[in-house]
């Protein structure tokens, strides 16, 4: 059997992975450009194919049938091949609403803002009613019709109690940083869903998850759409467990592994053990830092003061804070900015090694922290820095190996 992925650009896709979690079939990207895509689902040369944009509804057009479901919905996400003939399914609906109960949303009398006017949105519309939301607004940059703009949205349910739901591309990497709606200004928000799966967390779940408001990212959704769709293609029902495991392991694999603590905690040493283990690639921000500005921490703290090495961090920080799948060791002070912290966070888990002052070494390539004097002040003004902006903590007074070991069980990464 023969099936993959249809779309325009593929490159950060994790479906291949997951399809190869859950049978023995051949599964493999159809990058396919607009001017092509007619002649593509002409040639019918694939058994199966999930869809996704921005040919979800494009694809209809050239379908011999179409499930009630998808039609309804005015989108479609896998396609099977039955003899010739072209049949569209809807495995997104699913999918949604496995994720909205996975993030344990209530929707139940609630108004939902579904932010978007694509294909997504109309399946994350159908979700909320089955879901039952009291009310459903579609929420558009271009509003006509029955949708609303943004900040009529804000406008008028300001006080509701209300429920987001992102279909935007807003937020997706590569612009990690952007997000679709100024959620602060709902009094009421009780949850949010974004259908965006990379990163992780986006800066819209970023911003509910500060307010401990209920929130959660798109991974859950593409594996269960991909274990329904799977269904379709093979005509087997996958165990029970599936989603759940694929999902959990998927995340494991896709999380960066984010090492922060003082200068000589062992964060570079830890972090290249820990690559080693898993197979992931390391990332020193210090590093990064002296090759894209040509000089090291040090000189650039000596000769440029430290607000100008602050901001080249900032712009480091932000960079790998894109890539998934990494182990990052990050410099001493890289925490002190909250949006590095947050920036972090989208794909990663903060580890903070916390190793005692008087076992920390002063030495001349950290200025910030070149005498007992000064490490004991910096760990002083920075502990309870490291403590908030860490996921986990260990402590890191024994050995390099001691260590190793002690952040490789805290992160759950022992059976890699």
């Amino acid at each position: 059997m023969k099936a993959g992925l249809l779309g325009e650009k593929l490159g950060h896709s994790f479906s291949k992975q997951i399809h190869a979690e859950l049978g023995d079939y051949v599964y493999e990207n159809f990058e396919v450009r607009r001017e092509e895509l007619e002649e593509f689902l002409r040639r019918r040369e694939f058994d199966c194919i999930n869809v996704t944009i921005p040919y979800k509804s494009a694809v209809i057009p050239f379908l011999d049938g179409i499930d009630p479901e998808a039609q309804s919905i005015g989108s479609v996400n896998t396609v099977l091949n039955r003899g010739g003939k072209l049949w569209g399914y809807n495995t997104d609906l699913y999918g949604m609403i496995q994720l909205i109960r996975h993030a344990r949303v209530d929707l139940s009398g609630a108004t939902a803002l579904i932010l978007g006017s694509g294909g997504t949105s109309k399946m994350a519309t159908v979700a909320a009613k089955k879901l039952g939301a009291a009310k459903v607004v579609t929420v558009s940059r271009t509003p006509k019709d029955q949708n609303i703009g943004y900040e009529e949205a804000k406008r008028l349910y300001r006080t509701a109690p209300t429920v987001v739901i992102n279909t935007t591309p807003v937020g997706m990497y590569p612009d990690i940083l952007h997000s679709p709606l100024d959620i602060g200004t709902f009094e009421n928000l009780s949850g949010v869903i974004d259908a965006v799966f990379n990163p992780l967390r986006t800066q819209l779940v970023q911003d509910a998850l500060e307010r401990n408001v209920p929130a959660e990212g798109g991974l859950y959704m593409l594996v269960a759409q991909a274990v329904r769709a799977s269904e379709l293609f093979t005509g087997k029902t996958q165990p029970e467990d599936a989603t759940e495991r694929i999902f959990q392991k998927l995340a494991a694999e896709k999380e960066n592994a984010v090492l922060v603590g003082m200068p000589s905690c062992g964060k570079s040493s830890v972090g290249q053990m820990l690559s080693a283990y898993t197979g992931r690639p390391f990332i020193d921000s210090d590093e990064e830092i002296e090759k894209r500005f040509g000089k090291s921490p040090a000189q650039i703290l000596r000769e440029e003061g430290e607000p100008s090495f602050r901001e080249k961090e900032r712009l480091i920080v932000e960079k790998i804070s894109e890539r998934t799948g990494c182990v990052i060791a990050c410099g001493g002070g890289a925490v002190l900015k909250k949006e590095n912290v947050k920036n972090l966070k989208k794909n990663g888990r903060v580890v903070f090694i916390d190793r005692s002052p008087e076992k920390l070494m002063a030495t001349d390539d950290r200025p910030l922290s070149n005498s007992r004097e000064l490490i004991a002040r910096r760990y002083a003004e920075r502990y309870d820095v490291y403590c908030a902006s860490a996921d986990l903590r260990v402590e890191g007074d024994g050995t390099v190996e001691e260590t190793f070991e002690a952040v490789l069980s805290a992160l759950g990464l022992r059976h890699l």
